[in-house]
């Protein structure tokens, strides 16, 4: 089979490329190209996933191409994973919000709106090129805000695109470890949008452990969404939040955080990325070791201002080594093209599985996989603490699609207005400014 990695110059391809040098069963990716608009980034991570397949007896060959038709064409599965303005544009969503008092982060509050403006029209004719040139082809969409992103790409693709996140999986991998119980064999009730969900329940041989979990001392302590959100305001909600929530349970903390460090995490993104592809230039014999060193790196300054303001404190290694995304979009592969039966969560078209939101909404909840497709799974309603603020949200997300395709300037104030943690229509006049001033491709999109 044939993957396609759009984004192949990013830093977290060699993820994905190891989760596939780790699948020996028949019918496996035995061809991946990767495209990038940067040709210098492609060879430094085909630098990398040379280094890893050593020692490998039959690794999938790759490819590199900066023409996205070669990519696509004659694709099984398409992996999306592009930055629409690049670093440069993520530490322009943080800094134009600090700047007026509101969350810096790259895919909630404001940040997520402008990354969401400037990459639904690139996601669209990425969509629309699948549809020519590979249209029999799965799309696997991990392109951030990957719920606004493949909602968008729906519209062409229908149902043969799911977005993907690490986030969810993770948090339940910690809640049942605190249990000493197998993640694999529970049956997790987690709803909600992409960096928006809640885990309501943990089933377990006919048993619901979450209670038992929520009322834990010693269990509570190990997982890390309970320390960053504290005890009691777990037990209030009834359900462990996926740790984005954060930012909207705490937000003026978030807010203070982020305006104190030194850097946000797009700057320091930044620098490390910077320091590693240059390393790479100099010395291509050592790229794998210094993904390696620079991965460490990232993943242990992952939410940390959030962390340390909470109390949460560092990362557990062992929940680092375990892995997150490349294991989801592998599963997901196996799943449809070896009919490979599993259940995982993904982002998906509602229909009728969330009551509260429209058919056509995307939404993260788990989904049957087989060699048939993607089947989204019947959730229980939701209470008002939780669909409301899906539902504003899901508003922002589907006024941020219109506005981007509209290319309309008044309906991405709208978006940025109609946001929970935008304070006020003005301040989402002056957000909307402060990113065409600072963002060629949102300047190009939507002119003043």
């Amino acid at each position: 089979m044939k993957l396609a990695v759009l984004g192949g110059g990013g830093f977290r391809v060699p993820l994905v490329y190891g989760a596939l040098l780790r699948d020996t069963a028949k019918r496996r990716v035995d061809e991946v190209v990767l495209y990038d608009v940067s040709a210098d980034r492609l060879a430094a991570i085909g630098h990398v996933l040379g280094q890893l397949a050593e020692g490998h007896d039959d690794p999938p060959r790759v490819r590199v191409t900066t023409e996205l038709d070669e990519a696509l064409g004659g694709a099984d599965f398409v992996f999306s994973a592009i930055r629409v303005g690049g670093l440069a544009g993520r530490t322009a969503d943080e800094r134009v919000a600090l700047d007026l008092g509101l969350l810096g982060q790259e895919t909630t509050g404001p940040g997520g709106v402008s990354f969401g403006l400037r990459t639904i029209p690139v996601a669209v004719r990425v969509a629309e090129r699948v549809a020519a040139v590979a249209p029999r082809a799965w799309v696997i969409n991990f392109t951030n805000p990957a719920g606004m992103i493949t909602e968008a790409m729906r519209s062409v693709l229908g149902d043969r695109v799911a977005g993907i996140c690490d986030s969810p999986i993770g948090l339940i991998r910690r809640a049942a470890g605190a249990l000493g119980v197998d993640p694999a064999r529970v049956s997790p009730d987690y709803v909600g949008l992409n960096h928006l969900g809640w885990l309501r329940g943990l089933g377990y041989e006919g048993r619901d452990l979450l209670p038992g979990l929520l009322a834990g001392e010693e269990e509570l302590r190990q997982v890390e969404e309970a320390r960053l959100f504290g005890a009691d305001w777990v037990r209030t909600l009834g359900a462990l939040p996926n740790e984005y929530l954060y930012y909207y349970y705490f937000t003026r903390e978030s807010v203070a955080a982020a305006a104190a460090a030194e850097r946000t995490r797009g700057e320091a993104l930044v620098v490390q990325q910077d320091r590693f592809y240059a390393a790479v230039r100099e010395r291509p014999d050592r790229a794998l070791a210094e993904w390696r060193a620079t991965r460490a790196e990232r993943d242990a300054t992952y939410m940390a201002d959030s962390r340390e303001v909470s109390g949460a404190g560092e990362r557990d290694a062992a929940d680092l080594a375990a892995g997150g995304y490349e294991g989801i979009a592998l599963a997901l592969m196996a799943a449809i093209a070896r009919g490979e039966p599993a259940t995982m969560i993904l982002n998906v078209g509602n229909g009728s599985a969330v009551p509260g939101l429209p058919p056509e909404a995307v939404v993260e909840i788990p989904c049957a996989v087989d060699g048939s497709g993607v089947h989204p799974l019947a959730t229980r309603p939701l209470p008002g603490r939780f669909l409301g603020l899906m539902q504003q949200v899901k508003a922002v997300e589907q006024a941020t699609i219109e506005a981007a395709l509209t290319r309309s300037p008044a309906l991405a104030v709208q978006a940025l207005a109609l946001h929970p943690l935008v304070d006020s229509v003005a301040t989402a006049r002056l957000l909307l400014d402060g990113y065409r001033a600072r963002i060629p491709e949102l300047a190009a999109l939507l002119p003043g």
